[in-house]
């Protein structure tokens, strides 16, 4: 089972128009598709050159299942051609003079893939079957889509059997029915290949759409590691929880704790939130609030009171994909449908509701 574990220091010097930079991450990937998640210039192009052997970094060593690509201690560097990593580029890098079926058959060449003969020609035309290329394999990429580009590179990638999938933002410049498309036959090459795949994105749609893993990562440094899941839903800092963007953030302290029941009770805004229990916490901790924007439901305002339960100032209110995007004081929003929309309209009070098993605690 390939895996791999690289631990990368690489410094980038300052230059006319640009800050000194250094990348000191430690990446450990298993099979299945671990994104790279972050804003532009945080590092994640150059962590994949580094492991592709395109750039050679200053400390550190890369491991591939049971062989060290990298160990700048012992003066190893194999050379990128004999790493068998599958990079596919953000422009595709698809020889314009051969056709698909030719950048697939000398693909096949330089990299030594088993087979030869009628052999080699089933695997051409299985791959060209299964990235819906066959009615295409005589065309050259000037003739193709974007979407039909981005399946012939992922086809020609797949045909020299890589240990390791590399992949810079693929689905920039598609459209939305061709990132889906593009999703789906990613899906499948995961499914298929059974080795890591490292793909860098600054979108958290893709990464909720693809991502068995995740590092968030800024200014060359992991921030947080580990599950999609667990990384979206318990972010480990007010930094990481501000920064994705998904969550209402308030100050708020420990009020009670109730380890029998399993619950908690903050108090934030003024208001007591209920919430799952707090180990490893005690009665006035500080800290901050934290709940899933998607969590929260919204209606009109009425005389009642009751825990979780908390009345805001409308901001402001857009249309979006989803319904109604609602901002809130104290920087909370909240997407409603346009059918839940109706009954708020004309409220410049709304009170949202947060259940309590979506409340997560963030010590200072």
């Amino acid at each position: 089972m390939n895996r791999i574990e690289a631990r990368l220091v690489k410094r980038l010097p300052a230059a006319q128009d640009s800050p000194a930079f250094e990348l000191n991450v430690h990446l450990e990937a298993q099979p299945g598709i671990t994104a790279l998640f972050g804003p532009s210039g945080s590092g994640k192009t150059l962590t994949l050159n580094c492991i592709a052997g395109f750039m050679r970094p200053d400390k550190g060593r890369i491991l591939v299942d049971d062989q060290i690509y990298f160990d700048a201690a012992a003066g190893v560097h194999v050379p990128p051609q004999q790493r068998r990593c599958g990079y596919i580029f953000q422009d595709h890098a698809l020889f314009p003079h051969m056709t698909v079926r030719d950048n697939l058959r000398f693909a096949a060449s330089v990299a030594g893939s088993k087979g030869r003969g009628l052999n080699q020609h089933r695997r051409l035309n299985e791959l060209l079957e299964t990235f819906e290329l066959s009615d295409l394999a005589g065309r050259k990429p000037e003739q193709l889509s974007g979407g039909q580009k981005q399946r012939a590179a992922l086809a020609r990638i797949l045909v020299t059997e890589p240990r390791i999938l590399l992949l810079d933002e693929p689905t920039r410049g598609l459209d939305a029915r061709l990132r889906e498309s593009f999703y789906a036959v990613l899906r499948k090459t995961r499914d298929r290949l059974q080795v890591p795949i490292l793909l860098v994105t600054h979108d958290l749609e893709e990464c909720f759409e693809l991502a068995d893993s995740v590092c968030v990562m800024e200014r060359g440094a992991f921030l947080q590691c580990g599950l999609r899941d667990s990384v979206f839903h318990k972010p480990a800092s007010l930094e990481i929880a501000r920064w994705l963007g998904i969550y209402n953030v308030a100050p708020a302290e420990i009020e009670a704790l109730d380890p029998g029941r399993n619950t908690s009770r903050l108090r934030m805004l003024g208001y007591e939130i209920d919430g799952p229990y707090l180990p490893g916490h005690l009665l006035g901790d500080r800290g901050y609030f934290c709940v899933r924007q998607s969590e929260v439901t919204v209606s009109a305002p009425d005389n009642g009171k009751s825990h979780n339960q908390l009345v805001l100032n409308v901001v402001d209110r857009n249309p979006c994909p989803r319904g109604i995007h609602i901002a809130f004081e104290h920087d909370f929003a909240a997407v409603v449908s346009e059918a839940e929309y109706q009954p708020l309209r004309g409220h410049e009070r709304l009170k949202l509701h947060i259940p309590a098993r979506a409340v997560y605690f963030i010590a200072k």
